[in-house]
Parts: structure tokens; sequence; C-alpha cells
């Protein structure tokens, strides 16, 4: 199905040369794309992408062909080098990670440093982004929420690092791939067996589903079922939190 988008008949101020665009695409629903971005796609001198097949459908779908190279955590070094040359000519790049927002949880910070401490522009075209996505429908507080990317691999540091996010106030966010999520359901089910936790999988797809429950409720389910799909996973703020105590107080 080809999804080429024609802009609606507006006079858009051109991208300013010498900048670094970082471009949100889909999580999964093509129609969250936005107008900005396809435009921007569509002017720039190069996109950077973090994987040139998968972008390159994109671009095919939106109509779109462009300059491509890759860009991902293994060459963002070399690459960045090679788009700050491009910038120096009075150039423009569209950084795109495989979906959502550049450098949440993707490449793309090591680039935006290089870019700014050389001295030039870097322009956030906002859009998709699974944490946003997962968080506003989950019921948990969105006063204050903590987002802390992927929890470390080996069993002994993740541990570690999970006692210590728990302490914090606030709604806890983190990433997780299908093969350690019950693990982690594991782990909060010892460490924080009263906390609502939500997990958010398939967003904006087809069979989009946001789960509700304490941690033990949630391992039942995958009992019986294998876990597909990135999860958003969100933990409700201890009972008794500062933030909680805060917010009763202002009632």
């Amino acid at each position: 199905m080809s999804y080429a988008i024609a802009l609606p008949e507006l006079t858009p101020a051109p991208l300013t040369p010498g900048t670094l665009y970082l471009v949100a695409t889909p999580i999964g629903n093509m129609e969250d794309i936005t107008l900005r971005a396809i435009r921007t796609l569509r002017d720039c001198d190069l996109v950077a992408a973090e994987d040139t097949r998968h972008t390159g459908m994109l671009l095919k779908r939106l109509g779109l062909a462009k300059r491509q190279i890759s860009t991902h955590k293994f060459n963002e070094a070399k690459r960045s080098a090679e788009i700050i040359t491009l910038l120096e000519q009075g150039g423009t790049v569209s950084l795109v990670s495989d979906a959502g927002s550049p450098g949440i949880s993707d490449p793309g910070q090591r680039v935006v440093d290089a870019v700014l401490i050389a001295g030039f522009r870097v322009e956030a075209v906002p859009g998709a982004c699974a944490l946003i996505a997962a968080l506003t429908p989950s019921g948990l507080s969105t006063d204050e929420f903590h987002f802390c990317g992927f929890l470390p691999v080996k069993s002994g540091q993740r541990a570690k690092r999970l006692a210590k996010l728990l302490d914090l106030p606030g709604t806890l966010a983190l990433y997780e791939s299908p093969y350690r999520i019950t693990k982690l359901l594991d782990e909060l089910a010892e460490l924080a067996s009263a906390r609502e936790v939500v997990l958010a999988r398939e967003l904006t797809k087809k069979f989009e589903q946001i789960q509700r429950g304490t941690a033990a409720q949630l391992l039942e389910y995958y009992r019986e079922k294998k876990p597909k799909g990135e999860y958003v996973v969100l933990v409700s703020q201890a009972l008794g939190s500062a933030s909680e105590h805060a917010s009763n107080e202002m009632d």
C-alpha cells in the first residue's frame, strides 16, 4: 500500500543551511508521520538512517528518493565527521532511527553532541515516541515520571539498577525486549509487589495491547502466552512517596 502524501499548498520556511534535523518517524502506524517530517525528509540533502534498508522502505512509501548513509551505534563517530563536513558546506541532514524519536534509546546522541560542539544547529522535528504513547493512556501519574530506557542485561547490574530506580518518586518508565520481559516481571514481583504495572506493546499498530495489574498478575498471563514485540513498562510510584504526599497536600 502506497502512502505517497501530497503536501498541502503552503509556503513553509525552507530548511536552514548547516542544520541537523532530528526527524521522528512512525513507531507503527504510518499515519503518525507529520507533514513537517515529510517536508524535511523531502528537502534535506542527506538522510542519516539507523538502517538504510528500513528507512528506504519508509521513503519509498512516502514517494521520496533520497541519498542515505547508515548511522548506527557502531559508526556514530565516523558518521558524525561526515555529517559535519556536509553541514560546513551549507547542507542539511535528517537523522532518523528505525522508529520514533532519534536519541531516545536509539542512536543519535553522539551525533548531536558532535554537531553542537562543531558549532552547528540541531533542530527537532517531533512526532511519535513509544514512551509518550504508552504513558498518556496508562492511568498512572504523568505529573512526574522517570524514563530510564533499557536495564542492564547482566543480572547483578540489573538488580542493583532496578532497586535504585524503584526509589525514585513518580512513575518509572522502562523499555524491555520480549526476551526479558518475564524476567523483569519476576524482579518487580519481588521488589515492588504492591505497585501497579502497565505493559504496552505493539503501540499504534493493529494489535496494540495495554495491560494493567501487579507484576504477579501479569506474570500469570505470560505463563501461557509468548511475549511478542517491544515493551514499554510503567511502574506506579510507591505508596507514601514524596511526590504522592505533595500531591495530596495540594488537593
